[in-house]
Formats: structure tokens, C-alpha cells, sequence
């Protein structure tokens, strides 16, 4: 008799695999994003200009390396509120952080000064990373190239 495990394919595996992990990945951005929102607002008036594929690869990069980070923070968030609801936490806003109990706070305060470092070591600026993610909502092409960024950037060495 098969085990279910068995029933799924290895390539089927790391292709769900890679498909969560690109979702995550994505919201990642989205909280990244929130963060320097009203910079954005003012920005968002003039025309962004194209990406690269460095800039896709160097965005791919800054991703991946957040997401960790971001789920640790996530989950030792979660765990000193308890059940309660977690409130939306944007970098740039402190007052988002009010509701939080103060070792919470540090958590998230550490995790946008993580995420800002991370950029940064990954080649692009704040404000890149921010038009990438703002482009990413409205260009298919864009979050195809994304996409397949971070599917190659994923795979073991031998799979390549």
C-alpha cells in the first residue's frame, strides 16, 4: 500500500513548496511596502521606471532573506498575545505598534530594522524595493519575472 506522500511527485512537492513560499513571500513585500507607504504617495505621481533583471534578482534576494525573519517575528508576536487578534503592524508607523505589549514592540521594531538591512545588502534602495512592490501589484509581466526569480533562486545546486 502507498503511503500519500507517495502520491505526490517530488517535483509536485517543491512546486507547491515554491508556490506558498512565493505567497508569503509576496505578503513579505506587502508589509515592506505598507512601511514607507506615504513616501510612496508622493512618488506614485511620476512614472516608475523599468526593471532590470538585476533589480528583479536583487528584489527576489531581499525577499527570500526577509521571510524568515518575518515569520519568526510573526510567530513570537503571536505567541505573547495569545490568542488575541495581531494588529497590522506598518515599520513607518509607530502608532501601529500602541497596541502591542512592549516586548511585541521590540520584536517588530527589530524585525523593520532586519528587513531595511536586508534590502539594503541586497543591492537596492528602499525606495527600488518599494517601486518593485508597487509595480508587482499591477504588472503581470513583472510578477511573472518575480516569480521566476525566485524559483531559480530556491533550487538546490544539483537541480539547476
Amino acid at each position: 500500500m502507498k503511503k500519500i506522500s507517495d502520491l505526490f511527485s517530488r517535483h509536485s512537492r517543491k512546486r507547491i513548496l515554491s508556490q506558498s513560499f512565493f505567497l508569503g513571500a509576496i505578503a513579505t513585500a506587502g508589509v515592506i511596502l505598507n512601511a514607507f507607504s506615504l513616501s510612496l504617495k508622493t512618488e506614485a505621481q511620476t512614472p516608475l521606471p523599468i526593471v532590470n533583471n538585476t533589480e528583479i534578482d536583487s528584489y527576489a534576494q531581499a525577499v527570500l532573506a526577509m521571510e524568515p525573519a518575518r515569520q519568526n517575528a510573526f510567530e513570537e508576536i503571536k505567541k505573547l498575545i495569545g490568542n488575541g487578534e495581531i494588529p497590522k503592524i506598518v515599520c513607518n508607523d509607530s502608532n501601529s505598534f500602541n497596541g502591542l505589549p512592549k516586548k511585541a514592540q521590540d520584536i517588530a521594531v527589530n524585525y523593520c530594522t532586519r528587513a531595511q538591512k536586508i534590502v539594503a545588502d541586497n543591492g537596492l534602495s528602499f525606495d527600488q524595493f518599494n517601486k518593485i512592490t508597487l509595480e508587482l501589484q499591477n504588472n503581470n509581466m513583472l510578477k511573472r519575472q518575480v516569480y521566476d526569480s525566485l524559483l531559480r533562486l530556491q533550487q538546490t545546486p544539483e537541480s539547476r
